[in-house]
């Protein structure tokens, strides 16, 4: 099948899959970027951060945060959209190559299954707190991050929603 015949839900993959995705891409060569978050509302700030993950290597990997992975993480109103949406958008922005949807409260177990040669976070994170850093580096991977865009982030997008709509100008 061609890439160009590719519907974005075709590029969500099972664990196993990616991981034999990535074993494939590494095996021609072809650096591997990975990356994972919520992605609860897609936004400009999203677009741009994985654009730029792109440009570190051949192949991004983006794994989705369950909704339970979700709930865990940003309590219980969250998320927004449900992971097979949120999966679904996110294999459809032309830089990403392949998603799948993990369960676990952070990637470090899918991490360590595909053995990225970078691992990429948002700058809202610290160098040292991104889950996986000590992993990558081990086999000489490298693990930078993504300025954000001020302004975009899904709780700025609800709180902004909720001001407009709902005069309730209480933060999630």
């Amino acid at each position: 099948m061609s890439r160009k015949s590719l519907r974005a839900r075709d590029k969500i993959l099972s664990e196993s899959e990616i991981v034999s995705f990535c074993e494939s891409y590494r095996s021609r060569n072809f650096r591997i970027v990975f990356t994972n978050g919520c992605f609860d509302i897609l936004h400009l700030g999203h677009l741009r951060y994985l654009e730029e993950a792109k440009a570190m290597g051949d192949v991004l990997v983006v794994a989705v945060n369950s909704d339970l992975s979700v709930k865990q993480i940003k309590g219980s109103l969250r998320p927004i959209l449900p992971e097979t949406a949120r999966a679904e958008l996110i294999a459809g922005l032309h830089c990403v190559d392949a998603v799948t949807i993990f369960n676990t409260p952070d990637p470090l177990p899918l991490i360590m299954r595909i053995k990225p040669d970078v691992l990429v976070k948002g700058g809202d994170w610290h160098i040292n707190a991104i889950v996986g850093k000590d992993f990558v580096e081990s086999y000489g991977g490298k693990v930078a991050t993504v300025p954000v865009i001020n302004g975009f982030s899904t709780t700025d997008i609800i709180n902004k929603i909720r001001s407009m709509h709902c005069g309730d100008k209480n933060s999630l």
